[in-house]
């Protein structure tokens, strides 16, 4: 595989196990609050977009309680919900590895900007990325915006960058933006439904990811 400049990430369920807190507290906020609770499925097709946006996708027919829900969704996931958010296996070794090999590493995820400081710092993943861009910066996915914006930061053409993520929102937003993509299975959507948007590869953990980008394990 060609050799990249900059390789951008996805934050939750590419880097982060959140995908079923996610769904528990979408789930949760909407029990709460006596409207119809979304199935998984509906919740996982949401995941990436802003917290407005994807409100808004799951109760159309509730806009006077949008900011409410909105508000109960942040509750229940900071405070409620104890669902937990491990990291992927890998994941660091493979932030590690790019970072010594001169790549850019970049974040672009559907958070709000105080929730993804929150974690990058619990985790402590926030010194390996150069740059991140969240649902406060740019239109939500799958608009381009981020990335177009991530590009324009780090002076990288769109061919010399790759996307990672673990929705169809993720690659409609690379494929969008002209970027290269590639999905990884353990999150939202499933690898037949990442293959629709023509990945470079869908990888199922990080140990394969790292041998499509052409890296090899770290011992600890």
């Amino acid at each position: 595989m060609k050799q990249f400049r900059l390789v951008i990430f996805d934050w939750d369920g590419t880097i982060m196990d959140s995908v079923p807190k996610i769904v528990n507290c979408l789930r949760g906020t909407a029990a709460m609050h006596n409207v119809p609770v979304p199935s998984s499925w509906q919740v996982k097709n949401v995941i990436g977009m802003s917290l407005a946006k994807a409100v808004a996708v799951l109760f159309p027919e509730h806009t006077e309680l949008h900011p409410v829900l909105m508000s109960g969704y942040k509750q229940q996931y900071r405070e409620l919900d104890n669902t937990e958010t491990p990291l992927f296996t890998g994941v660091e070794n493979t932030l590690k590895q790019l970072k010594a090999n001169g790549i850019l590493l970049a974040i672009a995820t559907g958070k709000g900007r105080d929730g993804l400081e929150r974690l990058m710092t619990s985790s402590q993943l926030k010194r390996y990325f150069n740059v991140t861009r969240c649902a406060d910066d740019a239109n939500s996915k799958p608009a381009p915006d981020m990335l177009e914006q991530i590009l324009a930061y780090c002076h990288i053409k769109p061919e010399e960058a790759v996307m990672i993520g673990d929705s169809q929102l993720d690659m409609a937003m690379a494929e969008a933006a002209g970027v290269a993509r590639i999905g990884v299975s353990f999150g939202a959507h499933s690898a037949a439904q990442l293959n629709t948007f023509a990945p470079l590869a869908v990888v199922d953990s990080y140990a394969e990811l790292n041998a499509v980008l052409g890296l090899t394990e770290l011992v600890e």
